[in-house]
């Protein structure tokens, strides 16, 4: 092996092992577990790495973590000398404390887990190169992370976690690859143990003040345990002196303990509540009833009291009463284990739904019930539930689910400046509601449960019992505005009947326009204006509209005296061919618009012009005739109404927020993301959309909708595109 300090060349062709140094994320280092990740073929395997660097007989050095400053902080130059070592040995049953080694004490509970998340394939001996590989569940999927094996100490020491064996060091490797994951040492500070055991595992996680605990706390955790579920417990500690104190009873403050089982035993004729705990310390302190000594066994049975003894396995694993467990810890940590963790375990007898989305500023960014203007346009996930519990202590019907609100990628953002969002939720009931609920829903109806309290975590989660019955989640900020993205899960114990989706209106189309397909195969439906018209009056639309048949032609109407002026200026502008372009349409609208006093505006931008001219120009010169220019107008007209109904203040803007309900009343009906885009695109810095940009949007809907039709020959709402008719799409819009 080489010497704890070795040096080892790294030559630039070895960079080849990784993506280009332009990918702009830390995953450019990670390989995924996923199926869809699999045929990226740039990335090579750990055992290709492994191997390659074993045939060359030198040992891996990451140039993605490099073993320098830049992977230990990020805000600020390191006080101390680091010299990064390489390890020796790597299997280890004992961790000093900390959040992130509370998780991985829980972890070495569960052999299957802890070979999840550190892999056997790898060794100090046999094969070994300096490279090893870990494996994390990040935000609905398990990945891959590579790091060589030096690691960063002062004075001979290591410097963030320790084992309690000095010559153990998988902890510390361990930890390593979970600083490379969210790019630097520093981005871990300040973590929990809930976070790092959800990424360990990729569970739901749940967290219970043991003073506050549920009457059957004892049956929930009986549960969870027969479920694979992992679990670990401490006392909470009021100041730094009091960290790693005993109690009178030998109990370890601020020390994670790992809860192991439960059992019920007949003590002198009375029902008594076991529970088995371990100290990950390696030893036991516990001086209280039920520990080793204690006369309480001498009140069972002596083949229940060896049948107890030999479930303690370990010398670290204790007995106490339950009620002893409630008094003397404070705090209970539960991580929920998901059927993909543990592939063929049939314990795993639930379902866990997952749902991404994102809060974005203008659109979907409401804040929460304190902002009642905006709350309702946050993102709404329905939920149903029908399964009743089975056995209920307290006797009502009732369905239990656990809800989990989690925030991605703010730790890893952390040298940006981000910090986690204060994030929380609520559940309505939908009474017999079908669409995305508006603003009136919310300020006469009460909420059916929330989380306890908006928090600045990474994840807020909550056990909630409701009736059988719809209902909507709203997941949201405490604050409107703040954009981030999220994961919504929940838990279920029933693998059926009960499920999650993301909530979009949708209405039948009621013209030949055909739903719009997305990726996320949302329908989006357009509904035309003309589908308001006689049905047998033929569309002057483009080419590939299905044409009806003619009714008898009709008179044309005698001009009105607003059709009169638009004559007149439109000649005067216009010329002798009577069309106009781009420059003229705007200089004609500015014209007309100056003569409506309802409609404050200076006119359209060319690129609005630009926009009705690629929609109204039905005959392909790139121009408008006055019929073309009339119909425009009537629906600029239309939309203007719209427009004046949501401007309550006659700022000639309206904001984002509503833009969703304008563009709903206009016969648009689309889902969340695009809505999204639409905030993004046209609104302001303030939040405001004004006129221009209201009809710009319209415009291109429409014109959107129309020219998909057109593609659209077999009128199923799917289309096929070369790439010249992607662009021919893309100009008629």
């Amino acid at each position: 092996l080489p010497p704890l300090n070795s040096e080892a060349s790294f030559g630039p062709d070895d960079k080849a092992d990784y993506p280009p140094a332009g990918t702009n994320s830390i995953y450019s280092a990670i390989l995924s577990r996923n199926e869809t990740v699999k045929d990226a073929k740039r990335l090579k395997t750990f055992l290709e790495l492994r191997d390659k660097y074993v045939k060359k007989n030198v040992v891996f050095e990451d140039p993605l973590f490099p073993a320098n400053d830049s992977s230990l902080f990020y805000s600020h130059k390191p006080l101390m000398k680091f010299e990064w070592k390489r390890n020796v040995t790597l299997i280890c049953d004992n961790c000093s404390d900390c959040w992130l080694l509370a998780a991985i004490a829980c972890l070495t509970v569960n052999e299957k887990l802890l070979y999840r998340v550190i892999p056997p394939d790898q060794s100090f001996t046999e094969n070994y190169a300096g490279i090893f590989h870990f494996q994390f569940w990040r935000y609905g999927e398990w990945i891959d992370v590579v790091v060589d094996d030096r690691i960063p100490t002062c004075n001979n020491q290591l410097v963030f976690t320790k084992s309690f064996r000095k010559n153990e060091f998988w902890s510390a490797l361990l930890e390593k690859a979970y600083a490379k994951l969210h790019g630097s040492y520093e981005a871990l500070k300040g973590g929990n143990t809930l976070e790092a055991m959800e990424d360990f595992t990729g569970g739901v996680t749940e967290f219970f003040e043991l003073c506050e605990a549920p009457t059957d706390l004892y049956n929930i955790m009986n549960k969870a345990l027969a479920r694979g579920s992992l679990m670990g417990c401490s006392i909470d500690i009021t100041s730094a002196s009091e960290m790693e104190a005993r109690t009178d009873q030998g109990l370890v403050k601020g020390h994670a303990y790992s809860i192991i089982g439960l059992c019920d035993e007949v003590a002198k004729n009375t029902k008594i509540r076991l529970i088995r705990l371990r100290n990950p310390w390696g030893w036991v302190l516990w001086k209280g009833p039920w520990s080793v000594n204690s006369n309480e066994w001498s009140t069972i049975s002596i083949a229940d009291k060896e049948n107890l003894k030999k479930q303690t396995i370990e010398a670290s694993e204790f007995w106490m009463s339950f009620d002893d467990f409630k008094k003397n810890f404070t705090k209970l940590e539960m991580c929920n284990l998901t059927p993909d963790t543990l592939q063929g375990d049939e314990r795993h007898s639930w379902t866990v739904s997952v749902n991404e989305g994102r809060w974005v500023r203008g659109s979907s960014a409401g804040g929460c019930r304190n902002y009642p203007h905006t709350f309702w346009t946050n993102p709404q996930y329905r939920l149903q539930l029908y399964e009743e519990d089975d056995d209920p202590e307290d006797g009502q019907v009732a369905c239990t689910v656990v809800v989990a609100l989690m925030q991605k990628g703010r730790r890893m953002q952390r040298h940006q400046g981000a910090k986690f969002l204060t994030i929380g939720f609520s559940i309505y009931e939908m009474c017999g509601k079908n669409q995305h609920l508006q603003k009136d829903f919310f300020l006469y109806t009460a909420s059916k449960a929330k989380c306890k309290s908006y928090i600045n975590l990474r994840e807020v989660t909550e056990r909630i019992r409701l009736p059988p019955g719809e209902y909507v989640i709203i997941p949201t900020t405490f604050e409107p505005h703040q954009e981030g993205e999220f994961i919504l899960r929940w838990k279920n114990y029933k693998l059926t009947l009960s499920f999650l989706f993301c909530f979009v209106s949708y209405n039948p189309p009621l013209s030949s326009y055909q739903p719009l397909p997305l990726p996320t195969c949302q329908p989006i439906v357009f509904v035309s204006d003309r589908a308001r018209a006689n049905k047998e009056i033929e569309h002057d639309g483009i080419q590939g509209e299905k044409k009806k048949k003619r009714k008898q032609k009709l008179l044309e109407p005698e001009e009105t005296e607003e059709e009169k002026q638009f004559r007149v200026i439109y000649q005067k502008i216009a010329g002798e061919d009577m069309q106009i372009c781009a420059n003229e349409l705007k200089t004609v609208m500015k014209n007309v618009l100056s003569k409506h006093n309802e409609i404050k505006s200076e006119g359209f931008s060319l690129e609005t012009c630009r926009s009705m001219i690629a929609l109204m120009d039905t005959d392909g010169t790139g121009k408008l005739n006055l019929q073309e220019f009339k119909h425009l107008w009537k629906k600029i007209k239309a939309w203007q109404l719209i427009f004046k109904s949501y401007d309550k203040d006659k700022s000639c803007t309206i904001s984002s927020f509503e833009m969703r309900n304008a563009v709903n009343d206009a016969g648009f009906h689309l889902n969340n993301q695009l809505y999204d885009i639409i905030a993004m695109r046209y609104a302001d810095e303030h939040l405001n959309i004004d006129f221009d940009s209201y009809i710009c949007c319209f415009v291109r809907l429409e014109g959107m909708f129309r020219a998909f039709n057109a593609f659209d020959k077999d009128g199923d709402g799917i289309i096929k595109l070369n790439v010249l008719e992607w662009l021919q799409l893309t100009l008629y819009s």
